[in-house]
């Protein structure tokens, strides 16, 4: 079956298939999250535009994420509706695969390229009429709460991938594995050649975070009585894995085993990954390849014309406008009516304790000042999806909620997806980004807020240091010892940010608007190359695929 509506480029001739839990295409095909999905997306996108031989894999998820709506108080109510996507092809081929001692069907959907100007995607999904009510579950909900869901999730990922991509001919060289939710694939792979050594040959993986929460762990026994290892006998898999006298089996540990290399996903993260995982006997070598975000899909075009053109006047009125536009959903959603002319940070990506969506607030007194100020004023705006069972995420999300009553030019958004974080990067000044350091792997947010000329003021952890030149595309919150206390680690980084943004970036909004003009400038120039996806999809083949 030929996937491909255009003619590979010779330069990136060996067949991939990329693997991923998630996929942030278009906001209409809801199967995402957060940032590891912007991510598979957008190299999606730059796999198209560079005519690479890339089919992505992924699951079709029949309520998505979760819509995120709220409660009569206004307080955050996660929702489900089944979505329906009749853009996608069903395609003939169904495959089988052995969960818990079921036989579990999957059939498989087509997102052809012309679509959304993506690499084709397979879409896999068990809601189908052949399984039995729990089966057709397995598809139902992306990152399901329940474990044994989570690991069929992977199972039906991993083997059904792979299986999927044999049932239609198709016959990639290296399988790709964003983040170890597609581990099984290995034991797939390893049913057919016999040999790790040669399944090596063929693998390739990417880790995307030091967080412990996204380096799953599960008892041994389990995943072997769950089909994770796709038959393989328990006693063969522990020498297989490494894992001979250790039952709890790390899905990032058996990726880096299994693969002939792996990436992290930015400099420093390369070197915390190295470090994390350096007791790790029999693990592939780990380098470093910086993600990124597609240029053609994230910027204003018309912003882009200004600063070709040098009109500086176009820049700042075509800002003006974007923040109009943003300013009409923030009246929508919350009945306040924003100035384009105000200073407008924006605090918008997953919410979760190491990002300390709360930061800005930790000394109240202090906020309370700068955003009362009727002589210099700011606008804030925060949005983004708590994971809708991390209730200390959901407080934090509410309580804001409950502070912004207070202030009518402070709002929380709802609907945090592709549609509205396009909104905020092209109608905000500031994207402020204030994680615990060393806990941000990469972060691809503030890139494309720097596209459209919304200046990243950050933790310098990520993809900061790489790009961020304090005062002149970027401002930078300084760095500090991570193994202070965590309220210590607030404390400072909150009165750093505070005296960057009393001292620095407000009088420079208001009292140097040329300046800041320029700083607009710098940062749509200097983010355009090295944080643009087609640089980050070329490296892959040439650092990972080819060797």
């Amino acid at each position: 079956m030929n996937l491909f509506s255009y003619d590979i480029n010779e330069k990136f001739k060996k067949s991939v298939a990329y693997f991923s839990m998630e996929f942030a295409i278009d906001q209409s095909l809801k199967i995402y999250s957060g940032g590891l999905g912007f991510l598979a997306g957008s190299h999606m996108r730059s796999a198209y535009d560079l005519k690479q031989n890339v089919v992505g894999v992924g699951l079709l998820w029949s309520f998505g994420y979760y819509d995120q709506s709220r409660n009569e108080d206004r307080t955050l109510k996660p929702h489900y509706t089944r979505k329906f996507y009749y853009f996608l092809e069903e395609l003939e081929q169904k495959v089988v695969v052995k969960i818990n001692n079921v036989d579990v069907t999957v059939k498989g959907f087509l997102l052809h390229s012309e679509v959304f100007g993506t690499a084709p995607v397979i879409l896999l999904s068990t809601d189908t009429d052949e399984n039995d009510y729990l089966s057709r579950t397995i598809t139902h909900k992306l990152y399901d709460g329940n474990q044994r869901t989570r690991v069929a999730q992977e199972i039906v990922l991993g083997i059904g991938g792979a299986k999927m991509l044999e049932a239609i001919n198709h016959k990639p060289d290296i399988y790709h594995m964003n983040e170890g939710h597609a581990l099984p694939l290995v034991y797939e792979l390893y049913g057919k050649l016999g040999d790790m050594n040669e399944v090596r040959k063929h693998v390739v993986f990417t880790t995307h975070t030091p967080e412990a929460a996204g380096n799953e762990t599960h008892d041994i026994g389990f995943l072997h009585e769950m089909g994770f290892f796709n038959g393989v006998d328990l006693h063969h898999v522990r020498t297989l894995s490494g894992y001979e006298h250790d039952n709890h089996f790390s899905l990032t540990v058996g990726a880096l085993r299994s693969a002939k290399i792996a990436n992290a996903v930015s400099k420093i993260h390369g070197i915390i990954a190295n470090e994390m995982w350096s007791g790790v006997d029999g693990r592939c070598e780990i380098i470093s390849i910086t993600n990124s975000q597609n240029k053609k899909y994230w910027t204003d075009k018309t912003l882009i014309r200004a600063l070709d053109e040098h009109e500086d006047y176009e820049v700042l009125a075509r800002k003006k406008h974007l923040k109009k536009v943003l300013f009409d959903v923030v009246a929508d959603q919350t009945g306040k009516m924003f100035d384009p002319e105000v200073l407008t940070i924006v605090w918008a990506r997953r919410f979760a304790e190491y990002k300390r969506p709360g930061l800005l607030k930790y000394d109240y007194e202090r906020f309370v000042k700068l955003i009362t100020d009727t002589q210099k004023p700011i606008q804030v705006i925060w949005a983004g999806k708590p994971y809708p069972t991390d209730y200390g995420a959901i407080e934090m999300f509410n309580e804001l909620i409950q502070m912004s009553h207070h202030f009518k030019n402070m709002a929380v958004l709802i609907g945090y997806e592709l549609s509205l974080s396009k909104l905020l990067k092209q109608g905000s000044d500031v994207w402020l980004n204030t994680p615990r350091i060393t806990r941000e792997a990469s972060g691809t947010s503030g890139m494309t807020a720097s596209m459209n000329g919304s200046i990243h003021f950050s933790i310098d952890d990520g993809w900061n240091p790489e790009f961020a030149k304090h005062g002149k595309n970027a401002f930078t919150i300084p760095p500090l010892d991570y193994k202070l206390p965590n309220n210590e680690q607030d404390r400072i980084d909150n009165k750093n940010m505070m005296d960057i943004l009393e001292e620095t970036i407000i009088p420079t909004y208001y009292g140097d608007p040329k300046e800041w003009v320029v700083i607009m400038r710098n940062a749509m120039t200097d983010v355009e190359i090295e944080f643009d996806s087609g640089r980050m999809a070329t490296e892959y083949y040439e650092r990972m695929f080819n060797i």
